[in-house]
């Protein structure tokens, strides 16, 4: 590791020294002019951008400190993040979580994890340093991206610098104290007026970390990325670009997992085509293709249970999808977008038990069992559009839009006591869904916003075709249900946001809120079922299983709201809340995995050459849970992060941070148990203590 990292400071000093001297060389360069593609859903654009949005950008620009996939989102007003380690982190928005969140790359890209238990979500398969801005669309209020039940998250990854033509890039370091961590990265760019090639690769090695007690919580892992991205512009209208990238995990500790992952390969190749000013009529034309493949072997050789048994599980996914869109304007103020896309997910894989201890007695020959894990499944879906834009006069935009989809799934190689359950046939579904709003710039410093989504979900493989695994938060085994109706999210939203100019020392004030209500048709939870004995340790607690259903009647209600004032020019107060409600009605208690008030308030500065914040987080106890799901109730907290970033010469960034500064011992809400685990009991896994971290950055 101490060589890699020389390397790589090696790598830096003569990168310092290359930039200098082309600094000295004095050449003609011309501008070239961006094709752009449809990888940003939010443009800046009111007559085209998507109502109820938020973009959280300049994190390549701005960065302090090293960052793993929950930096990207815990501060983003209305997110949370669900974690069961250092590395397996989801986040959630809004008490919606999994694929109730359309998370996706660059306007459509997906990658699906192949783990049952999540350890390799979406996030996992980037490297974090190479977001440019997360775009946030807070419902289902458009229907151009794929179906959306809860919103759509897009991670933008960086674009070519078309600053000039030739050689251009970037290497980083990074270190965390708590963990003895270190992150790396390079990146090099060539830019010609026809063509454009952008390379990266990244290396991190996290530790185990200790909390705001001292306990070490059993968390390292090693991942190495690369990634390789090529343009070429056959017109200043007409662009093709592909995109190849590769991320290798190793040595993951999960510390609430029963198992850790011994490696997680994923490799993903995406292809866009854009078609710019076509005619007047027909404006544009825009094409994706995408696969993804992820190869997953996890094993529990560092965990307790291993002296009664041995368990490795090999699972993989694949994920081929694509999107053809036209835009088309048949009259002036009709802005229309219709389209076409598809979605293949096929997972398949199983776990050898070899058994050396049974009922507490050694056994004299290993017994050596075959789970079938995904049962080789697949869901397809293949969805038509059409979302227009009506532009009512120069402050008023109406928006509508319809989809369908057609969503088929079958399972292939069934276990025989899950096929004794199910009449299992291939299975086709058909969901409509659609949205209205309406975008009033009342003012040119006051916007107001209104939207109704009819967001539908088909259930996911694990609700579908999960067979005895404990794929929650709980100890209970589950069992899929492949008759699941699709969920519904009926959701109302009404937001506005302004800047008003202020005067003696004070330059403005800025505010945004949204308040919004979902009530949910065929909501999908794990019920307990005591007429079905779990089939692993069957006199283990529970005995009993949980299996997927719909439940009839549930809501969520709640709101995000920021106030900011910037003051001295370059100095600024913003605080920020979220507040989520949700109620299963049926089982009379919380939705599972709603977060509590959460509450940011933040004194920073922003100048040229340097920054930095001062952000304290205060976190209310949550008392409203879902007992069905094995939540208990979580105290408050509050924890305090300081920022501080300069710029001592042109191209040189210099981060460093202290995150948790009062060392507060702390879990999260949406934080998963401990299991598995030596010297832990069945209590949600804690959070960092006091963490140093530094980041330096350079640029040529």
């Amino acid at each position: 590791m101490k060589t890699l990292y020389g390397v790589l400071l090696c790598t830096l000093i003569t990168a310092m020294s290359f930039g200098q001297e082309q600094n000295e060389i004095k050449k003609d360069t011309t501008e070239q002019k961006e094709t752009k593609l449809d990888e940003v859903i939010v443009t800046g654009n009111l007559k085209k951008d998507p109502v109820l949005t938020v973009v959280a950008n300049k994190y390549d620009e701005k960065i302090v400190q090293p960052k793993n996939v929950a930096d990207l989102f815990n501060n983003i007003n209305g997110f949370s993040v669900i974690k069961r380690g250092n590395y397996a982190i989801d986040p959630s928005f809004r008490a919606s979580q999994y694929e109730q969140l359309n998370i996706q790359y660059d306007g459509g890209t997906k990658a699906m994890h192949a783990c049952p238990n999540r350890m390799d979500p979406i996030t996992t398969h980037i490297i974090p340093e190479e977001i440019a801005k997360i775009e946030i669309i807070k419902g289902p209020y458009t229907v151009r991206y794929g179906a959306t039940f809860g919103g759509i998250v897009n991670l933008v990854t960086q674009k070519p610098d078309y600053e000039d033509y030739g050689v251009h890039g970037k290497v980083s370091a990074g270190y965390e104290s708590n963990g003895n961590s270190l992150v790396n990265l390079a990146q090099l760019q060539y830019i010609q007026e026809k063509y454009d090639i952008v390379a990266n690769a990244g290396y991190r090695d996290f530790g185990d970390y200790e909390d705001g007690d001292g306990t070490e919580i059993p968390s390292s892992f090693r991942s190495t990325d690369y990634g390789i991205k090529l343009g070429y512009n056959f017109s200043d209208d007409q662009r093709l670009q592909a995109h190849w990238r590769q991320s290798f995990g190793r040595d993951v500790q999960h510390a609430a997992l029963p198992m850790d992952t011994e490696y997680d390969n994923s490799s993903i190749l995406s292809l866009d085509y854009k078609l710019d000013n076509i005619g007047e009529v027909v404006q544009s034309l825009t094409a994706k293709a995408y696969y993804s493949y992820v190869d997953h072997l996890m094993t529990n050789d560092n965990r307790p249970s291993f002296m009664m048994m041995e368990a490795a599980s090999a699972v993989d996914a694949t994920t081929i999808g694509g999107k053809l869109e036209l835009n088309w304007k048949p009259l002036e103020k009709l802005n229309v977008f219709s389209g076409l896309d598809a979605m293949h997910i096929a997972r398949d894989g199983g776990r050898t038990r070899l058994i050396k201890i049974m009922n507490g007695n050694p056994l004299p020959t290993p017994m050596t069992f075959n789970d079938k894990v995904w049962q080789d499944s697949y869901i397809t879906d293949l969805g038509v559009f059409t979302e227009v834009k009506y532009n009512i006069n120069s402050k008023n935009i109406f928006t509508a839009g319809i989809r369908y989809d057609h969503v088929t799934s079958d399972i292939q190689d069934p276990e025989a006591d899950f096929a004794a359950m199910y009449d299992l046939e291939k299975r086709t579904e058909h969901n409509v869904s659609g949205t209205v709003s309406i975008k009033n710039r009342v003012s040119d410093n006051f916007t107001l916003e209104a939207a109704y989504g009819r967001g539908i979900r088909s259930a996911n493989m694990i609700e579908r075709f999960i067979n005895h695994f404990t794929v929650g938060q709980d100890p209970y085994e589950y069992i899929g249900n492949p008759n699941l109706k699709a969920e519904v999210n009926n959701q109302f939203e009404i937001g506005f946001k302004g800047r008003q100019p202020l005067k003696n020392g004070f330059n403005s004030f800025k505010y945004e809120t949204s308040f919004y209500y979902s009530f949910f048709e065929n909501y999908i939870v794990g019920v307990i079922d005591p007429t079905i004995t779990r089939k692993f340790n069957p006199t283990t607690d529970p005995t009993s299983v949980k299996v997927f259903q719909n439940i009839d009647e549930a809501y969520k209600t709640g709101f995000e709201a920021m106030a900011q004032v910037d003051f001295l020019n370059d100095y600024y107060f913003k605080t920020e809340f979220a507040y989520v409600y949700a109620k299963n009605k049926d089982l009379k208690e919380s939705l599972p995995l709603t977060p509590p008030l959460t509450t940011k308030l933040s004194l920073g500065f922003q100048k040229e050459k340097f920054w930095g914040s001062v952000q304290y987080n205060i976190v209310s106890k949550q008392e409203n849970i879902s007992r069905s799901f094995g939540e208990t109730e979580t105290d408050g907290y509050q924890t305090l992060d300081v920022r501080f970033g300069v710029k001592p010469m042109k191209n040189i960034t210099l981060g460093v941070a202290v995150l948790n500064a009062l060392d507060e011992a702390y879990n999260s809400h949406l934080n998963f148990s401990f299991t598995n685990q030596a010297n832990f009991g069945r209590t949600p896994i804690t959070e960092p203590g006091r963490n140093l971290s530094a980041f330096l950055q350079y640029k040529f």
